[in-house]
């Protein structure tokens, strides 16, 4: 199955040139990118947060196997929702899911459902696409988990399968967290409630993460993901986490009582 874009000519350019210029603008040429286990970036539209995530697209090489986490805005499908095989078409061309790495996944992680409905719509997983395709070109592969539950057990369980299968089968993947941070409060409420939830990050502490974001109420749509992200790369031998890049909505609608928080961070 061919999964069609979404969100192409709303999110990101449609036209195949102008989202590659697009994303030239954002993402440094590759002088000194380096491998890392995990990372998380941000899923606006590329006019606000793709300069964050180019930033971090800048520092890392993407290499030929993936995991893509995402949460699940829409609603649709299970709470754990894979989807197995195919391929996502995105305007820079065909990327292939890694059907061998999601089955293994779903062998380790039980509540890991093939599930092609929570995808169909979803825009946070769609939008890292563009990004690796431009900095591994065609040869990379993933595979795509949308995360729809806020169960800590569900979070750390999936994030333990992956970094089992990781470790089993290729030690050289990386694990992609797609989030934004707080939303539609205030710039100066945003910038504090998001440094609560980065120093954890930073801190390589999951359960720290999603202990605040639930306790301070903020809004971080991907914590799930980022959560599950930073188990796995425990697992992997992680040991320390950057912040590359954060800014807000607000950077560029200069509306400033309204934002979106975004954070690029890395995890090696």
């Amino acid at each position: 199955m061919i999964r069609q874009p979404a969100v192409a000519g709303r999110f990101y350019p449609a036209n195949p040139d102008e989202l590659l210029k697009e994303i030239q603008s954002y993402v440094q040429p590759a002088e000194q990118r380096t491998q890392v286990i995990g990372v998380v970036a941000p899923h606006a539209g590329y006019m606000y947060s793709g300069h964050v995530a180019g930033a971090v697209y800048s520092r890392i090489q993407v290499p030929s196997r993936n995991v893509v986490l995402c949460p699940n805005h829409t609603g649709f499908g299970t709470p754990l929702s894979i989807m197995r095989s195919g391929a996502w078409q995105t305007p820079l061309g065909d990327m292939q899911i890694d059907q061998e790495l999601c089955e293994n996944l779903m062998a380790a992680d039980p509540y890991l459902t093939d599930d092609v409905e929570a995808h169909r719509y979803e825009h946070a997983l769609e939008v890292q696409l563009p990004f690796m395709q431009h900095v591994a070109g065609p040869s990379a592969t993933f595979a795509p988990i949308t995360v729809g539950t806020a169960d800590w057990q569900r979070l750390e369980e999936l994030g333990r399968a992956i970094g089992e299968v990781l470790r089993k089968i290729d030690q050289t993947a990386l694990i992609i967290a797609s989030s934004d941070m707080n939303h539609y409060e205030s710039d100066a409420v945003t910038r504090v409630k998001d440094r609560k939830a980065i120093d954890q990050v930073l801190a390589m502490d999951p359960r720290g993460l999603y202990d605040v974001v639930r306790r301070e109420n903020i809004s971080m749509c991907g914590y799930g993901p980022t959560v599950a992200m930073l188990v796995a790369a425990k697992m992997l031998g992680a040991s320390k986490a950057e912040l590359v890049k954060y800014a807000t909505s607000g950077d560029v609608s200069m509306d400033f009582d309204h934002v979106v928080g975004y954070a690029g961070m890395v995890v090696s």
